[in-house]
């Protein structure tokens, strides 16, 4: 009986140190919780009165809110006795494995750093970016979601758009339309050029300064080819191109110039007699 008795006292002393432990740890792990996300409140607080781009704040807080867990799983470890030189070891070699595996997504990662560091473009920008067009939604850890003309959106790897030709449309106050013209072979070049530029001048959001430059660009074999280059904001981009065109046919149709109609000349000689 006695030896029941030491035995029960001991179990009840295990049974007691281990409640206290475990108590303990969810007593940590709510408070440890509670200090990481008042930690990472008053971050970004600090950041957003430092104005820091919304992109970069999401970057360093959802850094600083992994270490901390991190941080806080090996005082808890440290705490129940397991040795965390261990632990960190193990998750070095995890880190290692998983590196070598995901390699693409880790540069896709990296790259991702470098955009939101360099800031070739932020969210709202138009534009070209791996060779997909649009306006840039959401710039992510490891993609860049575009919004298309067509409205639809695309994910780019942020480590392509790195490696590629990136484009920013809306960063300079405006930019150039691209419009053609072709003329007849008999028309006045010089008056059609004076009226599209008096017109294309005309057009809402075609800006007075630079002016609109109408120029021969080449020839074939209908007649004189005019480049029609009117500058406006790029939010109005498409509205002065839709609009130069129809203007440009318009007022050439208005000013009586002879519509452009492929001809060929046929030689007929008559055999000798």
């Amino acid at each position: 009986m006695e030896n029941i008795g030491q035995y029960q006292q001991i179990a009840a002393s295990y049974a007691t140190e281990l409640g206290t432990k475990v108590i303990a740890v969810i007593l940590f792990w709510i408070v440890g919780r509670w200090l990481i996300g008042l930690a990472g409140r008053m971050l970004h607080q600090v950041l957003e009165k430092q104005k820091v781009d919304p992109t970069l704040m999401r970057y360093i807080g959802n850094f600083v809110a992994v270490t901390l867990n991190i941080v806080l799983v090996v005082a808890i470890l440290g705490y129940c006795g397991i040795q965390t030189t261990t632990f960190a070891a193990l998750v070095a070699g995890i880190g290692i494995a998983i590196g070598a595996a995901w390699g693409g997504l880790l540069s896709n990662l990296a790259a991702g750093i470098f955009l939101v560091v360099l800031h070739p473009f932020k969210v709202g920008d138009f534009v070209t970016a791996a060779g997909v067009t649009g306006t840039v939604r959401e710039i992510g850890l490891f993609a860049t979601a575009i919004d298309t003309p067509d409205n639809i959106m695309t994910l780019v790897g942020n480590a392509k758009i790195f490696g590629d030709t990136i484009q920013n449309f809306t960063v300079n106050d405006f930019r150039r339309v691209e419009l053609k013209c072709q003329l007849a072979g008999c028309a006045d070049h010089v008056a059609a050029m004076q009226l599209l530029r008096e017109k294309l001048a005309g057009v809402p959001n075609v800006l007075a300064a630079p002016d609109v430059q109408v120029e021969i660009l080449e020839f074939n074999l209908i007649g004189p080819v005019l480049a029609v280059r009117p500058f406006c904001h790029n939010d109005h981009y498409w509205q002065v191109y839709f609009d130069g065109n129809r203007t440009i046919r318009e007022a050439l149709a208005a000013g009586g110039f002879p519509a452009p109609m492929p001809a060929q000349v046929v030689m007929v000689q008559n055999p000798a007699a």
